[in-house]
């Protein structure tokens, strides 16, 4: 799968220290994936949430932060909408960012 764009991730690990191994080891195995449906993502991440308009919320650190993801499997993209802390995404509408 192809990341668009890691730029957001290292701005907020620059921001929040303890979440950049996490980020990074998402990252890489998002990379290295082949999800052809949501149930292939599931499979890898059990406690990832599928919400309306194609978004996906990954849980990362131990469910410190939160990651939304807009994935267009048939193109194989996963577009980068949020991260941040539990406070900051009780903040946004999931849906719609």
């Amino acid at each position: 799968m192809r990341v668009i764009s890691i730029k957001k991730l290292k701005d907020f690990w620059q921001k929040h220290a303890d979440g950049e191994q996490a980020l990074k080891s998402w990252y890489a195995e998002a990379k290295k994936s082949d999800w052809q449906k949501p149930n292939d993502l599931a499979f890898d991440y059990p406690s990832v949430s599928f919400i309306s308009n194609n978004r996906v919320v990954f849980n990362i650190k131990g469910n410190k932060y939160r990651l939304i993801c807009v994935i267009k499997y048939d193109f194989k993209i996963i577009y980068i909408r949020f991260i941040g802390t539990h406070s900051d995404y009780d903040k946004i509408n999931a849906e719609e960012i």
